[in-house]
């Protein structure tokens, strides 16, 4: 009998025990593995002494005449050999697979572990630095936002991130606590709404019962964590009680070395009802703007959307949904949704006619730069629009940059970091020439004159 046949033989009365046989013993029947047949001999080989031994004792009779059926020899029979090299396969192998099972169960584990903190955290799974498309309109609150997540309060405490809605402070803010979750677990996590804070501190300040109990599980509920993020902190104006507890919670984490990481809508400064202590505060550390993002940003958003909902897009689909939704991401997020599920509901292709026939923009065909506010500007002040970008400090050609840097904040809404670069100056020094046309033009009427004729010229009024 040959190899082949040796097999096919074994195969068949293996298929005759595991039929007979009670389930209990598969197992061992499983483990065994043929070896020959002759003079009318099977030889199988186990690495279990326990299958050996049990077999013998229990089973030999019914296996040996399952052999001698189907071999047609009524004196064949089995013999079952304990091999020593089996075991010890057999015990390697289980040990590998054993491994294996420990490490996806640790692997599990930890997943689990994961999005418990995630979920106690109060985070949203899709704010991530993974899926955050960066731009010149909040590259720099991305870096700061980085490095904070690598080195909580080693740097930049607190962090204030500011700008208009639906530009991605939330996204920011969270990922920072997803990425220190991840990356650093033993560290505690809180994202909180202003609005959830208040709420929370007015319904455990109502409390008659055990009032001081309450409100010692409210200060431990805020301050004994390691990271507070804390969203649009512009509610907690005008809320004096509110405010003063803040204040509590912001001096309590500070002095003992947590990172604070505060949103707004605007600057504390320019939060009417906000107290002086708590604006004071919030200017500490390093404050962050986000601004609308440019053409290009939100183009790659768009194809970024495509990619994670698996569609085909038309180019040119993209580029007409990013032209003409420019305010802020959640526009932008919300007009690619309803011109996608039209597409998925009406089985139809995602084309650039069908963002038309959907969305029915008027397409924004005054699309300002920089370079052509510059031009527009430097035309009207009679000044070298190379000067304007240069180091000439003299009055007419500060003033002339001074009122080009504005203009190019109140007609883009872009970043002072983005508007520093173009001018070649610092962030800090666009900011600067930004407040002080911003402060002269409601008394200087030749000024007011000037910014309404070069608007007019820029036609945009």
């Amino acid at each position: 009998m040959n190899s082949i046949e040796l097999k096919r033989f074994w195969e068949k009365v293996k298929e005759e025990l595991i039929g007979s046989l009670p389930e209990s013993v598969h197992p061992w029947l499983y483990s065994l593995e043929v070896s020959g047949f002759d003079k009318g001999v099977l030889t199988v080989v186990t690495g279990q002494a326990m299958a050996r031994d049990w077999l013998k004792k229990n089973h030999l009779d019914n296996i040996n005449a399952i052999v001698q059926e189907i071999s047609k020899n009524e004196n064949a029979r089995i013999n079952i050999i304990y091999d020593v090299n089996a075991a010890k396969q057999i015990k390697k192998e289980a040990e590998k697979i054993h491994k294996k099972e420990l490490e996806i169960q640790l692997k599990e584990q930890a997943m689990d572990n994961l999005s418990y903190m995630q979920s106690s955290a109060n985070l949203n799974l899709k704010y991530k630095f993974e899926n955050f498309v960066i731009g010149d309109n909040n590259k720099f609150a991305h870096s700061a936002a980085m490095a904070v997540a690598k080195s909580p309060s080693k740097k930049y405490n607190p962090l204030f991130i500011y700008g208009n809605a639906g530009l991605g402070k939330t996204h920011l803010m969270q990922a920072i606590g997803h990425y220190t979750i991840f990356n650093n677990p033993k560290l505690k996590v809180k994202y909180t709404k202003t609005d959830d804070y208040i709420n929370d501190f007015i319904s455990n300040s109502r409390k008659t019962n055990n009032s001081i109990e309450n409100m010692s599980k409210f200060n431990k509920k805020y301050t004994n964590i390691d990271i507070i993020l804390i969203d649009d902190i512009q509610f907690l104006e005008s809320k004096e009680k509110s405010m003063e507890r803040m204040q509590h919670t912001f001096d309590t984490l500070y002095n003992k070395g947590k990172q604070i990481v505060i949103t707004s809508d605007r600057l504390p400064n320019d939060i009417p009802k906000l107290t002086e202590a708590l604006a004071s505060r919030f200017q500490m550390g390093l404050m962050v703007e986000l601004t609308p993002p440019d053409l290009n940003t939100r183009i790659e958003i768009i194809r970024k959307l495509v990619n994670d909902n698996d569609i085909n897009a038309e180019d040119d689909a993209i580029k007409y949904i990013a032209k003409n939704f420019s305010k802020n991401i959640r526009e932008l997020e919300g007009a690619f949704t309803k011109v996608c599920a039209y597409a998925e509901l009406n089985n139809k292709d995602f084309t650039l006619n069908l963002a038309k026939e959907i969305l029915k923009c008027k397409e924004n065909e005054n699309n300002l730069t920089f370079d052509k506010i510059l031009d527009v500007t430097s035309k009207y002040y009679k000044v070298d629009a190379k000067e304007i970008i240069g180091n000439a400090r003299n009055q007419r050609i500060s003033t002339t940059r001074q009122v080009a840097i504005y203009l190019c904040r109140e007609l883009t809404n872009q970043s002072f970091e983005a508007i520093g670069d173009f001018f070649n100056k610092k962030h800090t020094t666009a900011m600067y020439s930004y407040e002080q046309i911003k402060s002269k033009i409601d008394t200087n009427s030749e000024l007011s004159i000037a910014i309404r004729e070069i608007k007019q010229a820029l036609k945009v009024i």
